[in-house]
């Protein structure tokens, strides 16, 4: 085990299924490991997920040439540079975003999950945020899969609320929760 967790591939085929078109863009500002990229490729939807870690994007890349998918691309890049890695509009996007401390990926410039704050950690969530949104098509869903995080003191520190009111404030509406 490396310490991080492994995405559900169930997740995210219900979830491309049902809310993306057939053949549609899906960008992922936090690609993480090659699920999600694999599971979009493998339905024959078109992918593009971005991901601080060189070392991941390069695991990444090899998996889905291992597996002969295609329309799936990775980009080494900070999410908030998403706008210089994708240049068309997005008919969704999808992605599990760091949950602030929860799991921290690595130390390096730009990594969400090392944020000194929550504070610091929201800034920059919410201009990723933003930036993501700006990408997508109307009429077209994102989904964070996103749970609650404790503080040091164990009360929850609102990460589910303050992604629902980062995505109103980047102009998408709160349509469904589902658990």
């Amino acid at each position: 085990l490396t310490g991080t967790s492994i995405f559900d591939p169930v997740v995210a085929e219900v979830s491309y299924r049902w809310f993306c078109p057939d053949g549609g863009l899906i960008i992922d500002p936090f690609a993480g490991g090659a699920t999600r990229g694999a599971v979009a490729g493998s339905l024959r939807f078109k992918y593009k997920g971005i991901d601080l870690s060189k070392r991941q994007i390069e695991v990444n890349k090899q998996k889905v040439l291992d597996l002969a998918i295609d329309g799936v691309d990775y980009f080494n890049e900070d999410s908030l540079n998403i706008k210089n890695v994708v240049k068309e509009e997005a008919d969704m996007v999808f992605s599990c975003p760091p949950y602030y401390d929860l799991e921290v990926y690595g130390d390096g410039e730009g990594d969400l999950s090392a944020k000194g704050t929550y504070e610091e950690f929201l800034k920059s969530y919410r201009q990723i945020i933003k930036n993501t949104v700006s990408l997508l098509k109307n009429n077209r869903f994102a989904i964070f899969v996103v749970g609650e995080v404790r503080g040091k003191d164990g009360r929850y520190i609102g990460l589910v609320p303050d992604t629902i009111k980062a995505f109103e404030e980047a102009g998408a509406s709160f349509y469904n929760e589902i658990i």
